[in-house]
């Protein structure tokens, strides 16, 4: 049973009688216990509602469109609370974060709803039986699922959860029903590295074709680590070592299967000083939100529309003097670009500033955490000329707040420079260095 907060005026919901307030029991006399049992029956041409109302059961009748909605809103967008996590991994980084953040940063979800609707990894181990039949009813597809491990034992050894190990059995259930998975590895050195890899790569894929593809990722360390388990960094030659490995075996998968499956992140490459793969070789990206091929798309973008910068040109207004801020990671990459630009634009000029990150560590590289406090404190003494452009992963979705607290407005105060953000793709990047809206 589900509250209903509000009903849209002149809506199916409101014609019928439904008020704010009712409690929604069911529909077609299925019971309503989140979004995604909403979504699914609300999709009927003709649903009957039962509501609940000062204690009286109440049926209305609507007849609609297949996929139309009805005019109702819920509490949080779940219409349920979110689940939280249940293991202890030892690579977690939310445990690896310092005291005095954002509330909502320190919420470990495990959640098969936000995987459908959000992309979201899940663990399974939030999850039974009833769950499973449920998603399989629903055909909800893909479910993206943290493995790590295909071994039993050295899952519930890592995840510090004695399911992690027996829910791996879900994989098989999906993959009979015809359900996608998009799998993830967070590899943590000397513990599912080398032969675990190895296992848990050839276990995968006895899932395909519902296997889609898997992304093999570095356990992400910050100095915060006091009382965790011990974890090793990867040196350049394990990197090194890695992608030989994932890329011989996604090399064979190729040719069996026609797909590589198996995609090591950015980091790897980055770490490893090895070249990133081409466009092509990334099959779609679909593992981009885990960060693989994620600086290729970009590069690839931006070649593309510097194509078409003639049509930049009649929106820009020269001279343009500013400053670019970037993680570790990707500087090479900016600077890069940037270069290209420069080379090409009358009266450009453009300041790469990367920036190492002191808030959690140096072998945090990445843009997307980088802090206000770490850009402040690098950039207070830099020219910064008349713009400064950011990341828009240094802040939260809601575009405001830094990582650390700071917000946008504060940092833009204590620099006294003009803030922009930059898109997330070609077009967007060089919408921003040239200033365009």
């Amino acid at each position: 049973m589900v509250k209903i907060t509000s009903v849209d005026v002149n809506s199916r919901a409101k014609k019928v009688g439904i008020k704010e307030d009712d409690i929604l029991v069911s529909i077609n006399n299925r019971d309503i216990n989140d979004v995604l049992d909403y979504r699914f029956h609300l999709a009927n041409k003709n649903i009957d509602i039962c509501i609940l109302r000062d204690g009286e059961e109440l049926h209305f009748n609507i007849v609609k469109a297949e996929y139309d909605d009805i005019g109702l809103d819920f509490e949080t967008p779940l219409m349920d609370k979110k689940h939280s996590c249940e293991n202890k991994c030892i690579f977690c980084f939310i445990d690896q974060l310092p005291k005095g953040l954002r509330k909502t940063l320190y919420f470990k979800d495990d959640d098969s709803r936000l995987s459908f609707l959000h992309g979201n990894y899940i663990t399974l181990t939030n999850l039974d039986d009833k769950d499973i039949d449920r998603i399989i009813e629903m055909h909800i597809s893909p479910v993206n699922v943290s493995v790590h491990t295909t071994n039993p034992e050295l899952r519930v050894k890592m995840m510090k959860n004695k399911r992690s190990g027996e829910v791996l059995s879900y994989l098989k259930r999906f993959a009979d029903a015809g359900i996608h998975i998009c799998g993830q590895i967070v590899l943590c050195k000397n513990v599912n590295d080398g032969d675990e890899l190895m296992r848990s790569m050839r276990d995968l894929t006895e899932y395909f074709p519902a296997l889609q593809s898997v992304s093999i990722v570095p356990a992400g360390k910050t100095k915060f680590r006091d009382n965790l388990y011990h974890l090793e960094s990867f040196t350049k030659e394990d990197c090194r070592e890695v992608i030989a490995q994932v890329e011989k075996f996604s090399d064979e998968c190729l040719e069996k299967y026609g797909s590589r499956l198996f995609f090591c992140a950015d980091e790897f490459y980055i770490k490893g000083e090895i070249p990133l793969h081409d466009d092509e070789y990334y099959e779609g990206y679909a593992q981009i939100e885990n960060g693989v091929g994620m600086l290729t798309s970009l590069l690839t973008e931006f070649g593309i529309e510097t194509k078409y910068i003639e049509e930049y040109l009649e929106k820009y207004k020269s001279p343009r003097r500013i400053s670019v801020v970037t993680g570790m990671a990707a500087k090479d990459q900016i600077m890069d670009m940037c270069d290209r630009l420069c080379k090409i634009i009358d009266g450009l000029e453009i300041k790469v500033y990367p920036i190492v990150n002191d808030f959690f560590g140096h072998e945090i590289t990445v843009s997307g955490l980088l802090t206000g406090k770490d850009i402040f404190e690098q950039l207070k003494d830099k020219e910064l000329l008349d713009e400064l452009i950011l990341p828009p992963n240094v802040l939260r979705s809601e575009g405001d707040l830094f990582l650390c607290g700071m917000s946008i407005d504060e940092l833009r105060e204590k620099l006294n420079v003009k803030i922009r953000l930059s898109g997330n793709d070609g077009q967007g990047f060089i919408s921003a260095m040239l200033g365009i809206e």
